[in-house]
């Protein structure tokens, strides 16, 4: 009797551990799943929430390019309508200087030729002057727009000196006469050498002696013949243009020369190109 007792008080006593055990267990995981829950809430409302930052973010730089755009859109159509004024303001003002730029070439053409005509009545008045002496004293030519007389040394000056012969002062006389009737030109004394050194008392070298005979002709042209200082320049170029080879006795003499160089006065034209 006291067996069957203790069989059957043990199996109660298992029942009644297990049954404590489920119903200790069952609340425990339904918190766990609660709290699980709660996690992943709380992680989507943070995600959420960055989300929505993120979008408000760039609701806020969207709206600050707009008003970029809006301000350059403003900007551009300023800078059109100022071009377009701009554009206006020049057509008008090209069609008012149409007509003027049409005069003022015409005016351009009218003066280089009047220059032209100028520059061939003296070429043939100089010919005519000075037609007594002999092509290899003197000659003339047009070169550039420019009259030049050039003249050897023969005519002018012995060898090695400045000081112009009697037969070359009357030379620069008859030219004198011919330039003293012509306006609006310049005169350019320039003078020459051959290749062959030169050292005396008076002359270093040939660049010395060259300018010394150019002014020397300048003198008798604006002292002794009255021709406007003004208008007349000496300078001396030695023996570094040369118009023939420095190589035979005749070239050489044909690079000792002078040459007078008659030019149209430009002032006419700057002042019209200038304007």
């Amino acid at each position: 009797m006291i067996i069957m007792k203790k069989t059957f008080y043990f199996p109660s006593c298992l029942l009644l551990i297990l049954s404590l055990i489920i119903t200790s267990c069952g609340p425990g995981k339904k918190l766990m799943r609660s709290e699980a829950k709660v996690d992943k809430l709380q992680r989507d409302s943070t995600n959420t929430h960055s989300q929505l930052n993120d979008c408000n973010e760039k609701v806020k730089n969207l709206n600050q390019a707009k008003v970029s755009l809006q301000n350059d859109y403003t900007s551009l159509q300023n800078e059109y309508t100022a071009v377009q004024n701009d554009l206006k303001a020049h057509s008008a003002e090209s069609k008012m200087t149409i007509a003027d730029q049409a005069k003022r070439l015409k005016t351009l053409q009218d003066i280089i030729q009047s220059q032209k005509d100028v520059m061939a009545k003296l070429k043939n008045s100089i010919a005519d002057a000075l037609m007594k002496y002999k092509s290899d004293e003197l000659y003339v030519y047009n070169k550039d727009g420019n009259v030049y007389v050039a003249l050897e040394e023969k005519l002018l000056f012995k060898s090695g000196s400045d000081v112009v012969d009697p037969k070359g002062k009357e030379a620069l006389k008859s030219l004198a006469q011919v330039l003293n009737n012509t306006k609006d030109i310049t005169v350019m004394i320039e003078g020459h050498t051959d290749n062959v050194p030169i050292t005396t008392n008076m002359f270093k070298d040939n660049w010395d002696l060259s300018t010394a005979r150019a002014t020397s002709i300048v003198r008798i042209l604006t002292i002794d013949n009255g021709f406007d200082p003004a208008r007349i320049t000496a300078s001396g170029r030695g023996q570094f243009h040369p118009v023939k080879t420095n190589e035979t006795d005749e070239g050489r003499s044909g690079n000792r020369r002078t040459e007078i160089i008659l030019s149209p006065d430009l002032n006419a034209i700057f002042k019209l190109l200038y304007q």
